[in-house]
């Protein structure tokens, strides 16, 4: 028997009511700042809070750059979400087919050392990003690679978490499931393929959906592996925007640049929303 609280339910949509205010009024602000002129951002204490008349302007000058009001010249930022998005592409794919591989060898393959090989692989999430990034600049560097999509994209494709993750749903499945492909003459790969990817297809989606953000949001690695500016991705193109000196910051093109920025992620998240979560919480699997 479900009992009927209404103050409870109350509460609990209240409580989601604000959550839902507190997260999207900054996106509000941002998107209603993208449709005024820069002087109007700047001018008018407080901000206007509804849209303007140069939201088509704003996106324009974001995208394909040119030359302000006030006599700046934009670079675009259509290069840079192309950069961003190969880059979140390749990174995602990338890690979910290494770490796939990874643990279906650590798990159906029995070779000395195997516990070794995946506890090598696990312990290297206790170092975080900033202990490993000049080695690999470093050998990113001396391989040629920098100012490339494979340097942007090949050092951050390996994943002990996604492996682990892998690791963990294999060692769910039957071993009757193994037996069974072996009398039917199926080899490793042949298993692997049609019998582990499908029953995989949930968590390849979540992971799909976290590694791609994952890889969107990149900042600190493409920082030192690009100098030219036909390799930035779109955050670098963000902190670009904003001016160091004196001269005065586009306000509208950042706002709008910065809402460009949130909406591939924005669509993965909500196309794939049912196979992200499922991923997370089907047990059933």
């Amino acid at each position: 028997m479900i009992e009927n609280r209404p103050l409870a339910t109350f509460v609990a949509h209240l409580t989601l009511v604000v959550g839902v205010v507190v997260i999207a009024f900054p996106l509000y602000l941002t998107f209603i700042a993208s449709t005024h002129t820069a002087e109007a951002i700047v001018q008018n204490v407080p901000m206007p809070m509804l849209p303007g008349d140069n939201l088509l302007e704003s996106y324009r000058l974001a995208l394909f750059g040119g030359q302000t009001r006030t006599g700046s010249t934009l670079p675009p930022v259509a290069p840079m979400l192309v950069v961003s998005l190969v880059s979140a592409l390749v990174i995602a794919i990338g890690k979910i087919a290494i770490s796939l591989l990874s643990a279906f060898a650590v798990v159906y393959f029995r070779f000395p050392g195997r516990s070794v090989v995946f506890w090598a692989i696990f312990v290297t999430l206790m170092l975080p990003v900033e202990v490993r990034i000049l080695p690999t600049y470093k050998v990113v560097s001396d391989l040629g690679m920098l100012n490339t999509y494979a340097g942007l994209t090949i050092p951050l494709i390996a994943s002990a978490t996604a492996t682990f993750l892998f690791r963990q749903f294999f060692l769910t499945v039957p071993d009757e499931l193994v037996e069974a492909a072996r009398i039917d003459g199926a080899g490793p790969m042949r298993f692997f393929k049609d019998v582990l990817l499908p029953l995989s297809s949930t968590s390849i989606a979540a992971l799909f959906v976290i590694q791609f953000i994952y890889g969107w949001n990149q900042y600190l690695w493409p920082l030192l592996m690009t100098t030219h500016e036909d390799m930035y991705p779109v955050v670098m193109g963000i902190k670009r925007l904003l001016s160091p000196s004196d001269a005065a910051t586009e306000w509208n093109a950042v706002m709008a640049t910065a809402m460009l920025a949130m909406i591939p992620p924005a669509l993965v998240v909500v196309l794939m929303q049912k196979w992200f979560v499922k991923g997370l919480v089907d047990s059933e699997k």
